[in-house]
């Protein structure tokens, strides 16, 4: 049984090591501390019914006031072990509800490999985020990158992948939908998560 929770300063030294072992974009343990101590909110783990930390998600506020108020995915990692459950979406989703509730973001962006197929299918089918551009070379190997997003709101109303994690549904043309609608909303929610590959990326 895995437990998706809040990560504390003292499982900072497990997600390091766990990045070190899933990813070849690795961070000093100050740019840990410096996520924690900023935006706790955001970083969250699943942590194994021993107490290990399987899993992280690493994510961030970005402080350009030039553009709408958004988040950044900065990193998402799991072990090996415990891939194929799910784990990687419900960290995600986790840690995208509190950039919009808490700091009220607009939407979150994240960078993903160009050849990395099972992130960009987490990301593009299942959390719904949309290719923004391609950056040239982003990688220190000199691959390039999808700059993805996925958005929160639009004119203030919750969209896409978060108003199913509000337990909404956006209204069509012939009117706001109804109970059916939610509860059709509800399940495919459940039956992707119990479909989905987890996997891991850095950006």
């Amino acid at each position: 049984m895995v437990c998706i929770r809040m990560a504390t300063v003292n499982d900072l030294p497990a997600m390091q090591n766990t990045n070190l072992w899933c990813l070849p974009e690795n961070y000093q343990m100050k740019y840990y501390f410096y996520h924690q101590l900023t935006w706790p909110q955001l970083l969250w783990v699943a942590e194994d019914h021993d107490g290990t930390i399987v899993g992280y998600v690493l994510a961030k506020m970005e402080e350009d006031e030039s553009q709408p108020k958004h988040g950044h995915i900065t990193s998402l990692a799991v072990l090996r072990t415990h891939r194929k459950r799910g784990i990687a979406t419900m960290l995600m989703r986790r840690s995208q509800r509190e950039m919009a509730d808490v700091f009220d973001a607009e939407y979150v962006s994240l960078h993903v490999r160009k050849g990395n197929r099972a992130a960009f299918h987490l990301y593009n089918e299942t959390l719904k985020y949309e290719i923004h551009d391609v950056e040239k070379g982003y990688y220190a190997d000199g691959e390039d990158a999808y700059d993805m997003r996925c958005t929160f709101r639009k004119n203030g109303k919750p969209v896409g992948e978060y108003a199913r994690l509000c337990g909404e549904v956006e209204a069509t043309e012939e009117g706001a939908p109804g109970a059916d609608d939610k509860a059709s909303a509800a399940k495919e929610m459940d039956e992707v998560s119990q479909k989905v590959q987890s996997v891991e990326i850095a950006g």
